[in-house]
């Protein structure tokens, strides 16, 4: 028969009980630890990021662009009226002043300069006909004047032997008085016909002149022609490399169009394409590095574009001292300018995404060099390949430079 046991109730209500409330603790309390765990790091491979180490000391503030040589003052050859091509030089070839690079035809260039040609001679045959007419009609006159100078010494020889005679009553005074009227009109004949002569040489000298400012006029027309009709030809007009032709042969082109371009490869200067963050800190002859990818150019800051393109500034550095042997136009380089040397000064490498004067963050390894936290740091001066850092890391401090935005959700990584 079934024995009752006193107090199993109990017993069982308060171990139920215990239980439930060991339930209510500990449960909490596991899940307020598990809270507080770190979440697992995710792993990178280390060959896969760039570690660089802070350092303290001199820096060297540098920018950076790539460019190309191009000529100082390339020569644009311009045609200076309308023509069509009947010749042409290929580009590349050594030229001299009077190398011709071009011909151009213009038949009415060509008609007006023999127009104008013609009508110099003809102006100067009529000079000749005119001065033989002129000449003509001044003997004609010198021919009065010496007539009229023999009738005046005959009426001067008269009018003396009547006087004499008048004196020795051998002469009426009526015939005396004849003779002094004859000597008075041939006197003013004389002077008259005199006048005239002078008058006329001034009328030939005047002649002559105005037929010579007419000569002179055309001779200089046509010399304009002539001279116009020459630049039809198209010569070089310097020392140096036929760079670009622009025209084809049977080409019509007009006045003012650019046919072709000589530059001096002797005489290059290059063109930087600088970020325009960069290019508040240049200045004119700061110093430069030209690397032709042959070789290296010393140059000096010559001319700042003062306006950005695309996002670029153009910089002019002048060349110094003798160029390389591949240096030509148009050569692809890559340009550094010195902006400045800082005695001492904590750096490090410069990140992907470190603009100067600028706060980021960076993963710093911890000592052992297996994990990385991330921390905030300051950056200061930049240059091409190192940064000023003013706060946030210290001297021997090893951080991560490579582009980690994969992990931009990640305070702590872990290298493999």
């Amino acid at each position: 028969m079934d024995i009752q046991r006193k107090g199993a109730g109990r017993r069982k209500l308060i171990r139920r009980i215990g239980i439930g409330a060991a339930v209510l603790i500990i449960v909490p309390l596991i899940t307020w630890g598990l809270s507080r765990l770190k979440p697992a790091a995710p792993t990178v491979e280390r060959s896969t990021v760039w570690v660089d180490q802070v350092k303290r000391g001199p820096m060297l503030r540098q920018v950076r662009g790539l460019g190309s040589l191009v000529a100082e003052e390339p020569l644009q050859i311009a045609s200076q009226f309308e023509g069509r091509v009947e010749k042409r030089l290929l580009p590349g070839v050594d030229v001299t002043p009077e190398t011709v690079l071009l011909v151009l035809s213009n038949p009415d260039l060509e008609l007006s300069a023999n127009d104008y040609e013609w009508q110099v001679k003809q102006a100067k045959a009529a000079y000749e006909d005119l001065k033989v007419k002129l000449e003509s009609q001044k003997l004609d006159q010198e021919s009065l004047v010496a007539q009229q100078q023999s009738a005046f010494t005959q009426a001067k020889l008269t009018l003396d032997r009547d006087r004499e005679l008048e004196k020795l009553d051998l002469k009426p005074a009526l015939e005396v008085k004849l003779s002094e009227a004859k000597f008075e009109e041939s006197k003013g004949r004389l002077a008259n016909e005199q006048k005239r002569l002078a008058i006329l040489s001034d009328s030939v000298k005047a002649q002559l002149d105005s037929q010579t400012v007419q000569i002179q006029k055309l001779q200089a027309t046509f010399q304009l022609k002539k001279k116009q009709y020459e630049q039809m030809t198209i010569r070089a007009g310097t020392r140096g490399v036929l760079k670009e032709v622009n025209v084809e042969v049977g080409q019509r082109v007009a006045p003012g169009a650019v046919l072709a371009k000589v530059v001096q490869p002797w005489r290059l200067k290059a063109e930087l394409k600088i970020p325009e963050t960069q290019v508040k800190d240049i200045v004119l002859n700061q110093d430069a590095d030209i690397d032709t990818r042959n070789g290296h150019i010393q140059g000096k800051v010559m001319r700042i574009d003062p306006a950005a393109v695309n996002g670029t500034v153009t910089v002019d550095v002048k060349l110094i001292g003798e160029l390389p042997h591949d240096a030509r136009p148009d050569l692809s380089v890559d340009g550094t300018i010195e902006i400045e040397r800082l005695a001492d000064v904590v750096y490090v490498g410069r990140p992907v995404f470190g603009q100067p004067n600028s706060q980021i963050t960076l993963f710093k390894l911890e000592a052992d060099g297996k994990n990385a936290d991330r921390v905030p740091v300051k950056l200061g001066r930049s240059s091409v390949n190192t940064i000023e850092i003013v706060d946030g890391l210290k001297v021997g401090d090893q951080v991560i430079l490579s582009d980690m935005s994969t992990w931009d959700a990640q305070n702590r990584i872990r290298l493999n």
